[in-house]
């Protein structure tokens, strides 16, 4: 699959490579999300070396990286080094004798420390010391984010504050999607996001299908697929690992949404899943929802929800059927997936337009609007999407339909009529503040004119375009 996206990513990273002086680099997100092929891109276009630590024992990490960088320093790999301490110093004088500044990519960082706790405080005296003699820029990289970030964002931390750039990479925008999977049609587009979210690796394996649906069942549901135990996976190799947080993304997997629901599937307190749930808040694995016009730290209704469209599809479809899956024909397989997606559709399609929005002002009436969110409270009505103008002036008030059949005009009307006999939700706004209504469905129907009132209708196509 050809590279797409990260156009700022690497645009910053480019910077740091003209910028002069030493420079200290750190990425990091979660697995699959396209770190190394960042870095590799960025290595490509410099004099740089990119190595990649393995889970060896600490001599032997060093040999392999002694010997990676003889590709760059003549002899540096036929010395043992008794210590990282060792390795660095010297590694420190022959970048600065050859007048070679990098850039020196360490990806799986985490590997390395944790045979090695004392190896942040090693790169803390290098980049201090040598890097300032010598102008030299590392890049540190890594996929256990609890590590990566601690690296920097804790104050206790060695290398605190020593970062000249520090990026989490986030999932790819479904713009991207329909590139690098050959895909032209928007419903296309959102039906595949919403099976493999915006994880580039997912992109990849499933990019050699031509049927999105078949791919699902190939890479996930079939036992042998690659993707079939990818949670597992992801859990176990963070570090420290994060196994134990299994049980909780299953309830919430499986529609435990509030903090009592979802100690009540896993047998456990209430007040005892502050910390796990906030971690898999870190991980990018949870996604703590609010509704709109409460504040952060409310809590009383709080949803926590699988933050990822292709980890909602193996919860939905895998995590309660593995024994099932060893012996389905292909036909049952593909049957389960059917039956899944058009709940999974609505869910990806709201999260969809609730964040386009703050993108979309030209097709709202040329008013730009902040951050939307849903809004419920207890027994009364819902709103899919809900934001406010920049100024303060406007609400918007938005309903997201995704059904299996494109909806004719006098069915966007009924929508449109049912939407505005809601009223607006009990949340603090301006008085004489201007409602809007927006309606977002896959295609907005051939000839549809003016709907009643100012109700916006917004396809897919709309949506698409603007999330790149």
């Amino acid at each position: 699959m050809r590279f797409v996206d990260r156009e700022e990513e690497l645009r910053r990273l480019e910077a740091v490579t003209r910028s002069p002086g030493p420079a200290l680099v750190v990425v990091w997100g979660r697995r699959r999300i396209g770190k190394t092929r960042v870095l590799l891109e960025w290595v490509g276009k410099t004099d740089g070396l990119y190595w990649v630590a393995d889970e060896s024992a600490p001599p032997i990490q060093r040999r392999y990286f002694a010997e990676a960088l003889e590709a760059r320093i003549a002899g540096f790999g036929q010395v043992e080094y008794r210590d990282w301490e060792a390795l660095f110093a010297r590694l420190g004088r022959e970048m600065d004798r050859a007048r070679w500044r990098g850039p020196i990519v360490i990806d799986e960082l985490p590997y390395l420390v944790a045979a090695a706790p004392e190896l942040p405080s090693v790169l803390q005296r290098f980049v201090d010391l040598a890097g300032r003699q010598s102008e030299i820029l590392l890049a540190l990289a890594g996929s256990s984010q609890r590590m990566m970030q601690g690296l920097v964002l804790d104050a206790r931390a060695p290398l605190y504050g020593r970062a000249r750039e520090a990026m989490k990479l986030r999932p790819i925008l479904p713009g991207w999607l329909g590139p690098a999977l050959g895909l032209r049609d928007p419903r296309a587009i959102v039906e595949a996001w919403t099976l493999w979210g915006g994880i580039p690796r997912y992109w990849e394996l499933a990019s050699s299908f031509s049927d999105q649906n078949a791919a699902a069942d190939a890479l996930v549901l079939d036992p042998l697929g690659p993707l079939h135990d990818e949670p597992a996976r992801l859990l176990l190799e963070e570090s420290p690992s994060a196994v134990s947080l299994r049980p909780l993304l299953d309830a919430i997997g499986a529609g435990a949404h509030r903090v009592s629901e979802i100690a009540a599937r896993v047998g456990q307190a209430a007040t005892s899943l502050a910390r796990p749930l906030t971690r898999l808040q870190e991980l990018d694995l949870v996604l703590r929802e609010i509704p709109f016009g409460e504040p952060e730290r409310a809590g009383k209704r709080a949803l926590y929800r699988i933050a990822d469209p292709f980890l909602r599809l193996w919860f939905a479809v895998v995590g309660p059927r593995r024994s099932w899956l060893l012996q389905a024909p292909r036909d049952g397989r593909l049957a389960l997936v059917a039956r899944a997606l058009p709940r999974l559709r609505a869910m990806a399609w709201e999260e969809l337009c609730r964040l386009a929005v703050p993108r979309l002002a030209a097709k709202l009436g040329g008013v730009s609007f902040g951050q939307a969110r849903r809004f419920w409270r207890g027994g009364g009505p819902e709103w899919d999407v809900v934001a406010e103008s920049v100024d303060g002036s406007v609400l918007l008030l938005g309903e997201a339909r995704w059904p299996e059949r494109d909806p004719s005009a006098s069915e966007i009307s009924e929508i449109a009529r049912s939407l505005m006999a809601r009223g607006a939700p009990p949340i603090r706004r301006p008085e004489g503040g201007l409602i809007h209504h927006a309606i977002f469905v896959p295609r907005r129907p051939p000839g549809l004119g003016r709907v009643a009132g100012h109700v916006h209708v917004i396809d897919a196509a709309a949506v698409v375009r603007c999330l790149r």
